[in-house]
């Protein structure tokens, strides 16, 4: 599947959970490492800025840590998925961390970062995933929530 802006803001619409609570936070982690298995992913689930749920599959390292968690800011900052920033940056030609003035150390633009939002709107967590290549990163995170939903 190609993303396309159009296609991710659909997809975030699509996405709106009922509720999220630390239990539901460990369900999606769950469901993302089942999905995972075999590949060299970090995981991260957060209930606002707080962790609830963190691991390193086999072949990962604390660097996919470190880029989980930049593109949770990135999901957490925007309410929009990192994929979803760095393909309007790409679209519009601009670097994505000058133009918003943040540091590359704290935020990057590059999918696996996924807002989690209630019905309504409301901006409740955010999922960071990485080690894979970002538009795979981002697809790990969607299903699980797609399956959550179901």
């Amino acid at each position: 599947m190609t993303y396309t802006l159009q296609s991710l803001a659909a997809e975030q619409e699509s996405l709106h959970l009922p509720r999220f609570d630390y239990e539901i936070a460990w369900r999606l982690g769950c469901l993302m490492q089942e999905a995972a298995r075999g590949l060299p992913a970090a995981i991260t689930v957060a209930h606002g800025t707080d962790v609830v749920f963190a691991l390193l599959m086999p072949g990962a390292t604390c660097d996919n840590t470190d880029w989980a968690a930049r593109k949770r800011a990135v999901a957490h900052r925007f309410h929009r998925s990192s994929l979803a920033m760095r393909l309007e940056a790409e679209a519009q030609g601009y670097d994505f961390n000058a133009r918003f003035l943040l540091p590359p150390t704290d935020f990057i633009a590059s999918g696996g970062g996924v807002p989690l939002i209630l019905k309504g709107g409301t901006l409740i967590g955010t999922i960071g995933v990485s080690g894979l290549p970002d538009v795979e990163d981002h697809r790990l995170a969607v299903t699980a929530i797609r399956q959550l939903l179901a």
